[in-house]
């Protein structure tokens, strides 16, 4: 896979790179390019962004600067881009990223990556630029790194060899082996700590049974609310 991320901030991804799944994504063929849009913005001194029409807080950026970003970087129209790979927009008010999506994209040869900073991207980027646009989650960041870093992460590792284990990848939270439930609960060593016990299924060595029991734990936690974890 061949993923092109478009940001202010491209040293923001030299510890992503760095990361075991990343590392061995990349090993195995996988491309991750970086394009700063200062690097190929039309205006003088780097200018990226405009304050907007109709007043408002906050800068925009530009659409006459990403499009020029674009077309350096591939060498043709960026509206016709869109019919050669998907140009994916993080933006809050996007598609939420789940594991559909990642599946879909997984499935992708190639993703562009456009990263929005300050109060957004002008509209039109969004209508004409993008083919898609991408949130993962609603809620509010200073800018699309950590969502593109987040996008690339859930994509890398569904990738061949980038767990080392497939059945890594395969079965977890929100997976088709699991019916898109989250994943049953793990224990490890020891078997008993301070009078909490492993449940017994998992100690008996019976296979059917254990698969059995994460089945159905699967199956409860996606019949209620997520529990958030708190620490005492």
């Amino acid at each position: 896979m061949e993923i092109d991320v478009f940001t202010l901030f491209p040293e923001w991804f030299e510890w992503f790179a760095s990361q075991r799944h990343v590392s061995n994504a990349l090993a195995a063929g996988s491309q991750l390019g970086l394009v700063n849009f200062r690097d190929h913005t039309p205006l003088s001194g780097g200018q990226v962004d405009d304050t907007p029409f109709g007043g408002g807080a906050g800068m925009v950026l530009r659409v006459d600067v990403l499009d020029a970003a674009l077309r350096a970087h591939y060498g043709l129209d960026p509206v016709a881009l869109r019919e050669q790979r998907r140009v994916i927009a993080l933006a809050p008010g996007g598609r939420l990223l789940d594991d559909r999506l990642v599946d879909e994209l997984a499935a992708e040869p190639a993703l562009t990556l456009l990263c929005g900073r300050y109060e957004g991207f002008d509209e039109r980027i969004l209508e004409h630029l993008a083919s898609d646009v991408v949130s993962i989650g609603r809620y509010v960041l200073s800018g699309g790194e950590l969502a593109a870093m987040v996008l690339c992460d859930t994509v890398l590792r569904k990738l061949p060899g980038a767990l080392g284990h497939e059945q890594s990848a395969a079965e977890e939270s929100f997976s088709v082996a699991l019916d898109g439930h989250p994943e049953y609960p793990h224990y490890t060593r020891p078997a008993e700590y301070r009078g909490w016990r492993v449940p017994d299924v998992l100690l008996s060595g019976h296979l059917q049974q254990i698969e059995n029991w994460r089945r159905e734990r699967s199956r409860d936690r996606g019949a209620g609310p997520p529990r958030a974890q708190r620490g005492r």
